[in-house]
Parts: structure tokens; sequence; C-alpha cells
């Protein structure tokens, strides 16, 4: 398969779709600042490998000093997998940094909710990695597609609003902040400019669910929601995405903020019965 340059294609022939972007979400979310030590996170798949592509263009032109590492976390991988990521870094020109965790073999042992506690793993160890670098920030490959359909998740199956912040303090790493650039860029477009450039990366390469049939994918099934709402609606998705950022909250009759749970009748004078709904 033909290779063409990665990073000249995305601030190239996609560059209304990645670039621009890219950098908008950059502004929009104030996602780097001077001095910044990011860690930008390598999965093995495609949206990671975007995200280093365009940090690297950033790093090398932005007029705002700030320092990249590019690290990547092998939970346990098979060997061809492992080997198909070293590859695609070095297709790539991304010195990626890789270290070893038995994340899958600890996840492996879980009955209940394994993808849940891999994915806590290896956020921590993301978070532990990098601090070590000296790192401030790390920056993950999530994009809009993942905010639209994990929003629409949490409605469907959890019966809450929940979106996915562009950007947020950590909890358990004090100093430290995950930013997510990827923020307004569409999912297909990325799958466009791998497939334009001749990259091939991981799919799941989880072991846990390769051997386990019985964990459904909800996302899987979000996605063809998605498809099939396209078809009355091609707004859809801008629609949704863009209705987390004008979220009117005077209308809802509940909401959460810091924490804490606050009902509509607070605001008219009247003190809220939270378990109000266990009389009906």
């Amino acid at each position: 398969m033909e290779y063409r340059d990665a990073a000249a294609a995305a601030t190239g022939k996609f560059r209304r779709q990645l670039w621009g972007p890219f950098i908008s979400a950059l502004k929009k979310y104030r996602l780097i600042s001077e001095g910044d030590r990011i860690a930008v996170c390598m999965s093995g798949g495609k949206d990671s490998a975007l995200l280093a592509v365009l940090m690297k263009e950033l790093h090398r032109h932005s007029d705002v000093p700030f320092d990249v590492e590019y690290i990547s976390m092998d939970p346990g991988y098979s060997p061809e997998n492992l080997a198909r990521l070293k590859e695609n870094a070095e297709k790539l020109g991304v010195p990626v940094k890789i270290f070893s965790t038995n994340v899958f073999r600890v996840a492996a042992r879980q009955e209940k909710s394994p993808c849940y506690l891999c994915a806590r793993m290896r956020r921590g160890h993301l978070y532990n990695f990098a601090r070590e670098l000296g790192c401030n920030k790390i920056a993950l490959g999530h994009h809009m597609t993942d905010v639209i359909e994990t929003t629409l998740m949490g409605m469907l199956w959890s019966s809450q609003i929940e979106g996915m912040l562009p950007r947020l303090r950590s909890a358990n790493f004090e100093g430290m902040e995950l930013i997510r650039p990827l923020y307004r860029i569409k999912e297909e477009d990325i799958v466009r400019w791998a497939a334009y450039c001749g990259l091939e990366f991981l799919g799941c390469a989880c072991s846990v669910t390769a051997e386990d049939s019985r964990i459904s994918s909800k996302r899987a099934e979000t996605k063809k929601l998605i498809k099939s709402l396209r078809e009355i609606c091609p707004d859809v998705e801008i629609n949704l995405f863009n209705s987390i950022h004008n979220v009117n909250a005077d209308t809802l009759p509940g909401y959460k903020l810091g924490g804490e749970v606050h009902s509509f009748t607070e605001r008219l004078g009247e003190v809220s019965d939270s378990d109000g709904e266990e009389d009906f």
C-alpha cells in the first residue's frame, strides 16, 4: 500500500477537516499555555496517531513555547500489535516512549466491568509515567464523535445527561490536567485521512474482549443509532455536539453541580425532596 506523508496530508489536503478544527479547539478551550510540558498519549489507534501528528506540527510552528513527550503504554499487547504500534510511530516520525504494564492481565480477572477497570488503570498509568517525565498535562485522542456518542449513551443507558470535557484537572494527580485537542474533529475525517495516507492501525487490541464474546459494545450500538438518525436529519451529529454547549439549565428539573444535586424547586423557593420519585 502506498504511503503518503501524514503530516502534509493533515495540514494540506485535510486542513479544513483536521488542522482547522484542531486549532479551533486549542483556542476555544484554552488547552495549551506557555511553559506546558504535554504527554501525548498514543494507544496505537488512528485517533491518537493523528493527535501525535498534529501536536508535532504544532510544536514545530507554534508561537507559544511548550514541550512535548510522546508516550505509549503496552497493557499486554500481542507481539504483532506491539510491532505495529512501533512501525506506525516510525512512519509518522514520532519518537514515542513505550512502557509496559499488566493492565490486560489484571482486567481479565475482573468478572464484572473489566472494561471500566481497564480504562481506569490505563489512565492512572499514563498519568504516573507522564509525571515521571515532568509533564503537567496529558493529551488524549478523543474526538467529536466520541463526545457525541458518550453523551447519547449516558442518556439512553445510564439515565443521565453527561458530556466529555475538552479539558479537566485530575482529581488524583495534583497539578496535572487532561486535554482533548481532537475535540472538534469528526471520526469519519480521521478515517479518510488514515486511508489516504495508507496507514493501518490497531483496532481494540484488547485481549479480554477478544476472548469473551459476551462483552457487548454499547458504543457500537450507539454508532448504528446515530447513523440511522442521520438519514432523517443529516445534521444530527453536529446538533448533538452543539447541544452540550448550549444547555439551558433553567428548563431542567434537576442537575448536578460540583457534585451536589439541585432541583428546579429551589428556584421557586421550595425545599427539594430528592426522594420524591419514590412516592409515585
